[in-house]
């Protein structure tokens, strides 16, 4: 059973993500600084590198953080029951929809925010969005195997290939949004979704 001094940690280190996470996700990693993040946060400069060793090793564990909430997401949103496969995969596009766009994600789109700018920034961040977003694609492949095997959609390919397109895809999309300031892109990734898994629209 933890004591109260763990329990106190626990808490301070995911303060600090949480509003890093929140930070970092309007901003980028880059335009925030330690100072910005421990300031909203009321944590000395001290306890941060109590808690991770570099701004670096935060990345990772903001990333690490973010992605463990997702999946929990993605999970439950791919098992919702009284719903077919198709209807749930739809479900989570409309979530991503509205957590992905160019308006403030409160931390929501830190897999696209962070994307290009750390991947060449941090191979321990690189290595943590890579690992992150594999999770995201082996959970769609497996919801539309299971989608194609209940008749609920159909594709042309291999489940993991498809998979892989369409969260480029959306991927895609969402930084598309946030050039044009519309929601434009969506429409179009919708669309595409819907004739990659011969979806009703």
């Amino acid at each position: 059973m933890p004591t109260a001094n763990t329990s106190e940690t626990i808490d301070v280190r995911e303060n600090i993500i949480a509003v890093g996470q929140r930070l970092i996700g309007a901003k980028g990693f880059s335009a925030v600084g330690l100072n910005e993040i421990l300031s909203e946060a009321g944590v000395p400069k001290g306890s941060f590198y109590h808690y991770f060793g570099s701004k670096d090793a935060f990345g990772v564990a903001l990333l690490d953080s973010y992605f463990e909430e997702y999946l929990s997401d993605l999970d439950q949103t791919l098992a919702e029951p009284g719903l077919n496969m198709a209807q749930r995969l739809t479900n989570y596009w409309r979530i991503w929809q509205e957590t992905q766009s160019f308006y403030d994600c409160q931390g929501k789109c830190l897999a696209v925010k962070l994307g290009a700018e750390v991947a060449d920034m941090s191979e321990a961040m690189r290595a943590t969005l890579n690992r992150g977003t594999a999770g995201i694609v082996s959970r769609l492949a497996r919801a539309i195997e299971t989608g194609a095997a209940e008749g609920s959609l159909s594709v042309g390919g291999d489940p993991a290939s498809v998979a892989q397109s369409l969260y480029q895809l959306w991927l895609g999309a969402s930084i598309m949004v946030k050039i044009v300031r519309n929601v434009q892109p969506f429409a179009m990734a919708m669309a595409t979704t819907q004739q990659m898994l011969h979806l009703a629209p």
